[in-house]
């Protein structure tokens, strides 16, 4: 038999002698008149005499997390909320069940206690127990406190352990939870109003990418789960919503990695009569008011750097691509070398020549070749928050074209720790334009091309009914989270990322627990 098996059979039979001293197995609730959070906050500060002249009666439930037993007497630590509070149990106090009960308890187990505040010998605050009620058995043991849960997809697949024994865990999803927050409050205050989309859709529209297909049996269809929001919220512009946003899951069928999870959270937001300009300076309030209400300043740890939110640089795409022109590849690029698929192929040439080897298409789009030219080049250089805009048209397909430079759009990107986490755009609206970008996508997909977007009929109708001038952004929810709580896996801000099936499952399912069938 395994060491947990034993450890399993043993904490079991431990629940049916408590249950023989007459407490339930699976108790239904527990009054409580404190939390452990609200109890340390409140009474941190008291005195032992202060205690003493005023008696502080409570009743509070919690996980044991720590236990030992000294003749007739005993302590524990009870965690909730991420805080402990210890209690002392002393039979005489307990009387003889409670303290049997108290003998028959382990790490890990839920208790209720009631009783008094006072202070140690040592000065902790503590309850002196009266009356101990059980709440819940662990019949498996938690890892022991100073090894941890080491073992990194362990933690991922059992979370509810990793919250439970790592308090830093617990604390990056606060955090998350305060960021979620922090951007609603924010756009609600520029009088955004927050909608809800389809997450099963007949085309799968609005951004680049393979997308997961399901089937509807009643309607005997195929479905895609949707790879972003964009279509949908900017039809509701059309329909007068003139400033729109969601928080929603987007799912994407593609790899792993450690900025990527094929379900992942973004926020988009569309305002009407601004372009993307006004949507980018209402994105950095969004990104702003997120860092300070997470680390309560502008500014955030990123590994060895500190991350300013409070101080952007922003450059054009060829801006960055000469910024950042490594001085092996020799002289800077100037800006004629972007204007003809000759002057890029040579950059890439030179580049090439420097460095590991960038593949060139040269039957791609000129545009193409410079996006990914950037990405060699200048991504890795982007550490500090910067905005990048004007991204070559043939790989924007929703966004508004330079008036003065047709090849290029109306469209940026948000960069910090070496990794993009926002896009946005001045919005299409031209319906015939929009028809154009949809058949070079088109193209895109005869040439082998998956990801490029299909032919979207009733958006082109939304669009022919009028939409007005447009700025819109979608931030990746996640990749903010990892930059603000110092998280360098997508993994970790994440409560259950996608993890390959468990080898110790059998094809039903089932697993090898003890007590299950």
């Amino acid at each position: 038999m395994a060491l947990d098996e034993n450890i399993y059979a043993q904490r079991l039979a431990k629940l049916r002698q408590i249950e023989a001293l007459g407490q339930p197995a699976y108790r239904t609730k527990y009054e409580f008149t404190h939390t452990i959070p609200q109890t340390l906050t409140e009474y941190s500060d008291k005195s032992a005499e202060q205690l003493e002249s005023s008696r502080v009666n409570v009743r509070v439930a919690g996980r044991i997390m720590a236990i030992r037993l000294m003749g007739k007497a005993g302590f524990c630590h009870l965690q909730q909320g991420g805080r402990r509070l210890q209690i002392y149990v002393k039979k005489d106090a307990v009387g003889e069940k409670g303290f049997e009960l108290y003998k028959l308890l382990d790490l890990g187990d839920h208790i209720g206690v009631s009783g008094y505040l006072f202070r140690t010998r040592t000065g902790e605050l503590t309850v002196h127990v009266e009356e101990i009620t059980f709440l819940s058995k662990d019949l498996l043991p938690l890892p022991e406190k100073w090894h941890g849960l080491t073992d990194v997809e362990l933690r991922y697949r059992q979370r509810y352990v990793d919250l439970v024994v790592n308090p830093e865990v617990r604390d990056v999803f606060l955090k998350r939870s305060r960021l979620v927050q922090s951007v609603r409050h924010t756009l609600d205050s520029h009088d955004f109003v927050e909608v809800e989309t389809p997450i099963l859709q007949a085309i799968a529209g609005g951004a680049v990418a393979r997308p997961f297909i399901t089937h509807h049996n009643a309607l005997d269809i195929d479905l895609y789960l949707r790879i972003a929001l964009e279509l949908y919220l900017k039809r509701l512009i059309v329909g007068g919503l003139d400033r729109v946003y969601e928080l929603n899951r987007n799912f994407r069928n593609e790899g792993l990695g450690w900025r990527w999870n094929p379900e992942f959270t973004m926020l988009e937001a569309y305002q009407a009569y601004t372009d993307y300009a006004g949507i980018m300076s209402l994105t950095q309030e969004v990104v702003l008011e997120a860092a300070k209400a997470i680390n309560g300043t502008t500014k955030s740890k990123w590994g060895e750097h500190e991350l300013d939110w409070g101080n952007w640089q922003r450059l054009t795409m060829r801006e960055a691509i000469i910024k950042f022109w490594p001085q092996a590849a020799g002289a800077k690029p100037e800006m004629i070398d972007f204007s003809s698929a000759e002057g890029v192929e040579k950059l890439m040439g030179r580049f090439n020549a420097a460095h590991a080897h960038m593949a060139y298409d040269p039957n791609a789009p000129n545009g193409k070749n410079i996006a990914a030219l950037f990405e060699a080049v200048a991504e890795e250089q982007l550490i500090q928050p910067t905005i990048i805009y004007e991204f070559p048209l043939a790989v924007s397909p929703f966004a508004k074209q330079k008036p003065d430079e047709p090849d290029w759009t109306e469209r940026f990107e948000m960069f910090a720790g070496q990794m993009e986490f926002a896009n946005g755009f001045s919005e299409l609206n031209d319906p015939e334009d929009q028809r154009r970008r949809f058949e070079a996508q088109l193209k895109e997909r005869e040439r082998g091309d998956e990801e490029a977007h299909l032919m979207d009929e009733d958006y082109i109708r939304a669009l022919s009914y009028g939409m007005p001038p447009t700025g819109g952004v979608g931030v990746g929810i996640d990749r903010l989270a990892m930059l603000l709580t110092d998280s360098h896996t997508i993994r970790d801000v994440i409560l259950f990322p996608l993890l390959r099936p468990e080898k110790s499952l059998n094809a039903e399912g089932t697993g090898d627990t003890p007590g299950r069938a």
